[in-house]
């Protein structure tokens, strides 16, 4: 209206202008003359350059254009009121309008009995004003008030990211003191209030933190890949989302629907009144696979076990982990990785000194998740797949066997390689290779692969059991492992002579007992042994069970199983390799297996030491529950130690103790339990 109004005065004094040029110039004397006789009338400026004609032919020019000047503001005027009207009484709107939006409540994560994992808890949090920043005496009392640096006051109060008529968060989790002293001076504190908002909490302390992430502030390549699909969430500045675990893996589902509160503010952008207000709607829960008493006694036999080891053996033990599957399913009842930490460090924002300490080396980068992550020579516990891989291609059978001297010399002595038992086995057969792990057996098997017409059937067996591909489970910064060949040692040793990069007969016996350049992880060796408890099928492992519905006690998403890979073997072949596992339990040492007469299921399993040039042993151990009937697969690892029967193989117990409710009872790692808490482990 004001516009309308300026465009109608410039016309009006336009016009005057134009009135008083022909009243001033327009009524002068005649052009003409008559001369005294009477005669025709003559023209009495002379010629047409006179100074009165070049005078009258501006006027006319001025005239001319100021008309044009006022028909366009005319035009402009009934543009502006007719056709761009609701243009610019929509800009208008938005110019005296703003949208502040408020944070929804995150999902929670539960596990398969329904207990939480990962919630959410109010949270009185002191928020300011955008003003308060130019009240240096206000952020002062601020600063002293909340314990904090008068510049980290001042920075978070002028943060802008949150939007800016939104107050600016200042203190998270305030105490009640602080409550009551902003409450009791609103004439110190006007533009500080208290807001009671969500905030992750985790029940369980540090409990599965691998596989639950954590959340933090959007970064800003999050922000860039902003999904453009209709109804997908769009972030801003300042929002929290997950960046790991299942909070990042499942992002969409647990992140809720921002609620938005319009009000009306002045020129300066100060909030005058407030109109309409849209409320949050939460994210939807999550229900896992994971069964929180066997994850917890993985973690804690983690902890216990190389506490056990530095003590009493010591070795470093500096970091391990445990998977446990149900092999019918591909449910992950458990996933444990050494050392932990906790989540709730990154609650209202991590600090720069405990990113150090969860990012550095020395600590063994507890943020590493090694169950899916972690890559290592598989050991022994490949020989349950090289067996297989000699039956399939008639290497082997059950009744072939082979003499184990403790020293093989099966490519010339200057190529001799030891078995782990140097005063050797005897003469022995293929099941009791697997019972007693006799590295002769399997340097004949390589070697048999060598020279066969099928010179790659042990990396086509361990690939067509998953090593070397992802597993595919639904957790972020999985690591596929690799299966040497030929052709990958050429390419890969690019500096080499060609007789170092060609694969040599070593090569086949290196990776035919887990060592070499061969790599697993602890997950796709529990995969492959799935395969052997469950006649070849290995379900895709999996942490999501289901998604709860808003209302009500159902879900709206329940996992359906997936078969990832198909490997038929004869039934003969399968039970020929079973035998040996379960001799290995039972049969190998007296020492083992009173660590499993004390549970009622038969269990099958194989220990591995698998160790790089130079670096400590990791130990290995996977077992398999019921021997008869398997249902449960259960894997561990822990790096830096003497050997697997010796690590590895105790943490499986405690797994399984959890799973059959029968702890070892017969064994004690005579060492004190570690704090929960303790930073030796939990950082």
């Amino acid at each position: 209206m004001d516009l309308t109004l300026a465009i109608v005065a410039i016309a009006l004094a336009l016009a005057a202008a134009l009135i008083g040029i022909y009243f001033y110039y327009g009524r002068t004397e005649s052009s003409f003359s008559y001369d005294i006789g009477g005669a025709a009338p003559t023209a009495s400026g002379g010629s047409d350059a006179s100074a009165e004609k070049t005078f009258a032919g501006r006027l006319k020019g001025l005239f001319v254009y100021v008309c044009a000047i006022f028909a366009t503001l005319l035009a402009r005027l009934w543009s502006m009121q007719l056709v761009s009207n609701d243009e610019y009484a929509r800009l208008s709107e938005l110019n005296r309008t703003r949208t502040i939006r408020t944070a929804a409540p995150r999902g929670r994560i539960l596990d398969r009995n329904g207990n939480e994992i990962v919630t959410n808890r109010p949270s009185l949090t002191v928020v300011a004003g955008p003003d308060v920043v130019s009240d240096v005496i206000e952020v002062q009392l601020l600063s002293n008030l909340c314990g904090m640096p008068y510049m980290a006051t001042r920075r978070k109060i002028r943060d802008e990211s949150v939007g800016a008529q939104s107050k600016r968060t200042v203190s998270v989790d305030a105490s009640r003191r602080v409550v009551a002293f902003i409450a009791a001076h609103p004439e110190v504190f006007p533009d500080v209030d208290i807001e009671e908002r969500s905030e992750r909490f985790y029940p369980y302390g540090s409990l599965a933190a691998h596989i639950v992430g954590y959340t933090g502030t959007v970064t800003a390549e999050q922000l860039e890949s902003n999904p453009t699909d209709e109804g997908a969430i769009t972030y801003h500045s300042g929002d929290v989302v997950g960046q790991a675990g299942v909070e990042y893996q499942y992002e969409s589902v647990l992140q809720g629907i921002s609620g938005e509160q319009t009000v009306y503010v002045d020129s300066g952008g100060t909030v005058l009144d407030y109109v309409a207000n849209v409320d949050a709607q939460p994210g939807s829960d999550l229900v896992l696979t994971v069964d929180a008493k066997i994850q917890e006694a993985a973690e804690r036999s983690l902890v216990n076990v190389t506490n056990y080891i530095r003590a009493k053996q010591g070795f470093p033990a500096s970091s391990g982990s445990a998977v446990a599957i149900d092999c019918a399913t591909g449910e992950i009842l458990c996933m444990a990785s050494f050392p932990t930490y906790s989540p709730s460090v990154f609650v209202g924002g991590i600090s720069n000194s405990d990113w150090d300490t969860l990012t550095n080396e020395k600590n063994n980068y507890p943020l590493f998740n090694r169950a899916i992550s972690g890559q290592y020579p598989a050991g022994s516990t490949i020989k349950a797949l090289s067996s297989l891989a000699a039956l399939e291609y008639g290497l082997a059978d059950e009744k072939r066997s082979w003499n184990c001297t403790g020293w093989w010399t099966g490519f010339g002595e200057e190529y001799g390689m030891y078995c782990w038992l140097k005063t050797g086995h005897g003469m022995i057969d293929l099941q009791h290779g697997i019972t007693f792990s006799c590295d002769v057996v399997y340097y004949e098997i390589g070697k048999g692969f060598y020279y066969s017409a099928e010179p790659e059937g042990l990396q086509k067996t361990y690939r067509k059991f998953g090593l070397g591909s992802y597993t595919g489970i639904d957790l972020p910064s999985e690591e596929c492992g690799r299966v040497p060949d030929a052709e990958w040692k050429w390419n890969y040793f690019t500096d080499a002579p060609d007789d170092a990069r060609r694969w040599q007969g070593g090569d086949s016996c290196n990776i035919a007992i887990g060592q070499g350049d061969m790599l697993v992880t602890t997950l796709q060796m529990v995969c492959a042994y799935c395969g052997i408890a469950n006649d070849g099928h290995i379900m895709k492992p999996h942490v999501l069970k289901s998604v709860r519905a808003a209302t009500g006690e159902g879900s709206v998403i329940d996992y359906k199983p997936e078969i990832i890979h198909e490997c038929p073997e004869p039934r003969k072949h399968l039970d020929l390799v079973s035998k040996g596992l379960v001799g290995m339990v039972y049969e190998e040492s007296w020492e083992y297996a009173q660590h499993w007469n004390n549970l009622d299921v038969k269990v099958m399993g194989k220990t591995g030491t698998g160790q790089m040039a130079g670096e400590y042993p990791i130990g290995w151990f996977i077992g398999i529950a019921p021997a008869d009937n398997p249902r449960y697969v259960v894997g561990a690892s822990i790096d830096e130690v003497l050997e697997g029967a010796q690590s590895g193989m105790y943490v499986v117990r405690d797994i399984m103790g959890a799973i059959y409710d029968q702890p070892d009872t017969l064994f004690s790692y005579n060492v004190p339990d570690a704090d929960k808490n303790d930073e030796s482990f939990i950082w």
